[in-house]
């Protein structure tokens, strides 16, 4: 099991928690499960079968983007973070 902490702008589609436990291996298995519980979450985060591109995903403060992507290892106890890019202007 890890934590999943969940940003303001997502936590609708959680019921309102700033975190939530998931189960996998990997950063796509987790994010499988957490989208099985938690489905208004795909539209969210997943483009193309692929993270969206204005969404940032952490595992233990590293971007999945510099180590395998969704194929990043996340170890029993991590803390992943999801960070959509927020636009202003």
């Amino acid at each position: 099991m890890s934590v999943v902490r969940i940003p303001p702008v997502l936590r609708e589609q959680v019921g309102g928690e700033r975190q939530v436990e998931a189960y996998g291996e990997t950063v796509r298995d987790l994010l499988d499960d957490l989208m099985s519980r938690f489905p208004a979450l795909r539209r969210q985060i997943v483009e193309d079968d692929d993270i969206a591109p204005f969404v940032n995903v952490f595992v233990e403060g590293e971007d999945i983007r510099t180590r395998e992507g969704l194929d990043t290892e996340v170890r029993q106890g991590a803390t992943v973070i999801l960070l959509p890019a927020v636009a202003g202007g």
